[in-house]
């Protein structure tokens, strides 16, 4: 029979725009002392604890542990459909609207690194391609995109490439 998958959710911090400054996302380079994904971008965001009321409330808590993201500071504007990932977790993506000038502080257990991509980047639907990788000894395929010198992959890639769909959608 087939496990049950552990609940996750992480939060798409999307910074508002500014005069001269573009909307950026919010991303973590995950410690490499983590026993799941070391190393890995990720969105901050985490495992639903049973305090949690519902998924919004797990993204935002873990948003303040990972990061220290205030949750009043952040504006919940949707939930993007949840995703199984092969690791056993399943995650719900929920977006948030913060200002573009917070100041963040990584928790360091979790968070080796954290750093924004242009918003412009992460939409274009071009800047993503698909290549394949081997887990469990099955090949799966997996989108990916490059920033700097991150490589951004995997469940994040997926994540942020529906809400890209998402955003093309709306424009026709």
């Amino acid at each position: 029979c087939p496990t049950a998958l552990r609940k996750a959710s992480v939060l798409i911090p999307i910074t508002r725009p500014r005069p001269g400054k573009s909307s950026e996302i919010v991303l973590t380079v995950r410690s490499e002392k983590l026993n799941s994904h070391p190393g890995q971008i990720s969105l901050p965001g985490g495992s639903e604890e049973p305090h949690d009321a519902d998924a919004v409330a797990t993204a935002l808590r873990e948003s303040e542990e990972e990061i220290g993201l205030d949750q009043g500071k952040v504006d919940v504007i949707g939930r993007l459909g949840d995703i199984a990932v092969p690791s056993g977790f399943q995650i719900t993506p929920i977006v948030g609207l913060i200002e573009p000038d917070l100041e963040f502080v990584a928790c360091p257990i979790e968070v080796a690194e954290i750093f924004h991509v242009p918003l412009s980047h992460l939409m274009n639907l071009d800047s993503y391609k698909s290549t394949s990788m081997t887990y469990d000894n099955q090949t799966r395929k997996v989108l990916e995109l490059q920033f700097e010198d991150f490589r951004i992959w995997g469940a994040t890639a997926a994540i942020l490439y529906h809400l890209a769909q998402i955003v093309e959608q709306s424009k026709t």
